[in-house]
């Protein structure tokens, strides 16, 4: 349970996250990502995020793996220090699942030290990806990452963000994680990559302040479940996302439509079954 103390920096950390919002409402919102947190970022412009940077990071760092040279270190610690801020309240954030696809057959058919140098690789890459788009991991499930963009005060931006961060993570399999694997006659990755967004409950576990703190709620549910009926090397969003990007985004995507006993979820506001909608790139 959060202390008096706690209290008092959730709502100061809610003032700041308004006051650098206010200030960034005069200038053009899709080339900023806003403060997070109790510890203040620059504004990044997000065409920063480069993918052919991420790419040939991305090579670098697994073809040192490959050889033994380099060990992969993964750190959960910028999203436990950003939710326990909000421990015991609802906030909104656009949630993503990021699963290797095919995994199970891989380990049917690899050896093990491969297998875990596969899982290593994709996990961390996948997490860096994330984080240099301004996103936290909230953790690891199996073979697949959990990860979130704060979207308390400008959603569009949380949703466009993190759509970008979806799109430069399967750019970086196809074009940097698979042609070194090639060359190691590893097979090749794919990703399954569900996005919703929404009000989530921030709930930490324990009574001490080391205790792992989660996010539970509907988009969590939601996302989990996209992600399970999305294609290799896909994006699919939910319709709360679909409906806030900006529209030459959403010219990228179109809707899919599954069966009654593959998606029973209901859109709160009209009633109707909850829209999809898969990346028309990569669909």
């Amino acid at each position: 349970m959060p202390d008096k103390a706690a209290s008092v920096d959730q709502k100061q950390n809610s003032e700041k996250w308004k006051k650098r919002t206010d200030e960034q409402n005069a200038k053009p919102t899709a080339n900023i990502i806003m403060t997070e947190g109790d510890r203040p970022k620059k504004p990044m412009a997000v065409a920063a995020v480069n993918s052919e940077t991420l790419v040939a990071q991305t090579q670098e760092r697994l073809s040192r793996a490959l050889k033994r040279r380099y060990q992969y270190e993964s750190n959960l610690k910028p999203a436990q220090e950003f939710l326990i801020n909000y421990i015991n309240s609802k906030i909104p954030l656009a949630i993503m699942y990021a699963d290797l696809a095919g995994s199970t057959k891989m380990s049917m058919t690899l050896p093990v030290n491969k297998m875990v140098t596969i899982i290593r690789a994709f996990l961390y890459e996948m997490s860096y990806i994330v984080q240099s788009h301004e996103g936290y991991v909230l953790k690891y499930v199996g073979d697949a990452v959990i990860a979130f963009f704060p979207s308390i005060y400008n959603k569009l931006l949380a949703c466009d963000v993190a759509v970008r961060c979806a799109k430069s993570m399967i750019t970086v399999i196809e074009k940097g994680i698979n042609p070194i694997l090639n060359q190691y006659e590893y097979p090749e990755l794919k990703v399954k990559i569900g996005l919703d967004e929404g009000e989530s409950v921030i709930i930490q576990y324990g009574h001490d302040k080391r205790s792992l703190i989660d996010i539970l709620g509907y988009s969590m549910n939601i996302s989990a479940k996209i992600t399970s009926l999305t294609y290799a090397n896909t994006i699919t969003i939910g319709e709360d996302i679909y409906n806030t990007l900006n529209p030459q985004m959403r010219t990228k995507f179109k809707e899919v439509k599954f069966s009654i006993e593959q998606w029973k979820y209901v859109n709160s506001q009209t009633g109707q079954l909850y829209k999809l909608y898969a990346d028309k790139n990569t669909a």
